[in-house]
Parts: structure tokens; C-alpha cells; sequence
């Protein structure tokens, strides 16, 4: 149970984009027994670096999940938030969250105009998120500053880590806390390799707001090639069609070959032949992905520099940039081994 246990602990663990300090420290002492040397850059990003003579590997995954962000507190204590990240609206709405002011957390629930006192025409639209706003029970604006909120405090969704059935899991930012997972499982087998290369085990910053940290860090480390771990869309589950997405949850890993229709990521050629023979060798259940919408942190490293070539491995999760993602506890395994096993021979591909 101890990948669960890790899982659970990143998932219910608070971190909009700009705001990973609680998930740098998690992943900071899981890494720390397995690295030779740890710095946080400028940008926040988390690097622990595995000292080898072989081909340099940089394993980034994304630490920061999709929140809101305070903009505005009317007189009445009410705050008014921007999204920060790629939410849909109608996802937002009714949620309880957090609410991290310079005091500490406090809990708020997302409200808006009650059905009641609607209009029919307006009963019929979605309501987008600059109708809604946090309500913490403040009694008024001088209330909810003394409770230490103002302009620019981080809010994020407040659900935990559940078990499903059938090895299935429920939470929010598992998008990208599997990710986080998978790497740190992955350099813990890792230390029990013997490996040449050199690993860079990175936790990077606000990618969900453009790939940031994973463009200064990759320039930074100017690896020989990368791994983005990430989640990805299934095709697996009504609203969505085979020919929208041909991946399942519990069919093992996914290994990007395109993303974003070729606007995001072209994964180098090399790099998927090298990840799919490993899995291929190994008997690790893998998928492949050709998408047209969304991206990863692999599209802002491949173009650092003068290139590294890169490619994404993921796990597929039902429902992502939402509260009640699902994964498939066995495809985060499968995904963390080829992680490990592709690193130990990637002195044969590069």
C-alpha cells in the first residue's frame, strides 16, 4: 500500500499554480534518500539529481494543480476569485474549498444565485465562474481580512482521496500528483539499479498556467532527454467516444507519441521506440497516444535550447481538471516501473 499511501498524502496536499511549497516539501523528503544533491531554482522548481556517467535524464512532473484565486472581497465578505488553470465552469460550482490566507486554511463553499429567484431563460445557461464567488462565513470585508484573506490569496478545491472498486481511485489533483508519484516511485527503484545514467528527478512549477517551470528548469539542466509524467484523457466512459480517445483506465501506461494535434508535442522518434521496447521487454501493459487537444510539460522541454528530445508518460484519468478524477491505482505502478526499467537501459537508445 505504500504507493497509495503516497498517492493519498500528494492528492489531499493543497498547491494552485504559484503556491507548491506544501508539494515541494512531500516530494522533497520522498526524493531526498535517493539523490546525491537537491536545489530548488528561482522559479521554485524541485531538483534532486542522481549522479551518473551515462546519458542525462530529466524526469519532470508538475507539481501545481488548478485553483481560484481571491480578486476582490465585497462589503459583505463575499469573495470574488479569478480560475487559475483550464476549469470548467460547471465543475466549480457548489464545491467546498480552502482558503489559504496568511492565518492559515480556512474552509468556504463556492455559492451563486440560488435556482429559486432565476429567471426561466436564466435556469437554462450555465453559469460561468465570474457569478459565483466563496462565501467563508465572513460577516463582512473588515471580517474577512482579519481572518488574514486578501487580494491574491490561493484558493483550491477541498475533496479527498477515496477508493473506488476494483483498484480504482477518486480525488482531486490527481492531475498531477500521479505524476509526482510516479516519479518518486520510480527514483526509489531506480536506487536499487545499477544505472549509468544520470537521473534529474524534477517537481516543476505552474505548468497548468503554461508550462513555466519546465521551460527554466530543462534550460537550466540541458538534459540529453526527458520524461514528462502526466495524466491523459480515456475514451472509456459516456460523453466521450473511441475515435475522441482510443485509451482505457486499466490498461497500463501511455506513452505520447503526439499530443495537442502536433501544436503541443511531436514526441521524438527515438524516445518512443526506446519507451515502447522497454515495456514491450519488461511485459508492461502500454498504450499509445496520438491526441489533438492539451499538452504537457514534455512540449516546453523538447524545445529547450537547441532541442531534448522527449516524450510523456501518463496514466489515464476519467474526469481530469475536475474535483473527482479517477485513475487506476495498477496503471500508476506499471508506469512508475517503466520509468525505472527505461532509465536503467537507455544507454542502448542514446
Amino acid at each position: 500500500m505504500e504507493i497509495e499511501k503516497l498517492l493519498e498524502e500528494l492528492a489531499n496536499a493543497h498547491g494552485i499554480s504559484g503556491n507548491e511549497e506544501s508539494i515541494r516539501k512531500i516530494m522533497e523528503r520522498e526524493i531526498k534518500p535517493y539523490v546525491d544533491t537537491i536545489e530548488v531554482d528561482k522559479m521554485g522548481n524541485l531538483i534532486g539529481t542522481k549522479k551518473g556517467t551515462g546519458p542525462s535524464i530529466m524526469l519532470a512532473a508538475h507539481m501545481d494543480e488548478i485553483g481560484l484565486m481571491v480578486k476582490y472581497i465585497d462589503e459583505n465578505g463575499f469573495l470574488r476569485f479569478v480560475t487559475i488553470g483550464g476549469w470548467f465552469d460547471q465543475t466549480l460550482h457548489s464545491q467546498r474549498v480552502m482558503v489559504h490566507t496568511s492565518k492559515g486554511p480556512i474552509p468556504g463553499v463556492i455559492g451563486s444565485k440560488p435556482p429559486h429567484v432565476m429567471k426561466d431563460e436564466d435556469k437554462k445557461k450555465s453559469i460561468k465562474a465570474e457569478e459565483m464567488f466563496v462565501d467563508v462565513g465572513a460577516k463582512d470585508k473588515e471580517d474577512a481580512e482579519n481572518l488574514g484573506i486578501e487580494v491574491g490569496t490561493p484558493i483550491s478545491i477541498d475533496r479527498n482521496f477515496v477508493a473506488l472498486q476494483n483498484g480504482l481511485y477518486t480525488s482531486k489533483a490527481f492531475d498531477n500528483r500521479v505524476g509526482v508519484t510516479m516519479v518518486i516511485d520510480a527514483l526509489k527503484q531506480i536506487s536499487e539499479m545499477d544505472i549509468d545514467a544520470t537521473i534529474y528527478a524534477v517537481g516543476t512549477v505552474q505548468e497548468e498556467v503554461g508550462l513555466k517551470g519546465a521551460r527554466t528548469s530543462a534550460f537550466g539542466l540541458n538534459p540529453d532527454i526527458a520524461i514528462a509524467t502526466d495524466v491523459t484523457i480515456p475514451g472509456d466512459h459516456p460523453g466521450i467516444e473511441k475515435k475522441d480517445s482510443a485509451l482505457e483506465v486499466g490498461k497500463g501506461p501511455v506513452i505520447t507519441v503526439v499530443d495537442g494535434a502536433g501544436r503541443g508535442l511531436m514526441a521524438d522518434k527515438q524516445v518512443v521506440k526506446w519507451l515502447k521496447e522497454t515495456a514491450q521487454e519488461n511485459d508492461l501493459p502500454h498504450q499509445l497516444d496520438v491526441g489533438d487537444g492539451g499538452t504537457t510539460d514534455a512540449t516546453a522541454i523538447h524545445l529547450t535550447r537547441d532541442g531534448v528530445p522527449s516524450s510523456t508518460i501518463s496514466v489515464a484519468a476519467r474526469y481530469i481538471h475536475s474535483p473527482v478524477e479517477v485513475i487506476s491505482i495498477d496503471d500508476l505502478k506499471a508506469s512508475a516501473s517503466l520509468v525505472a526499467k527505461a532509465a536503467k537501459n537507455a544507454g542502448k537508445y542514446f
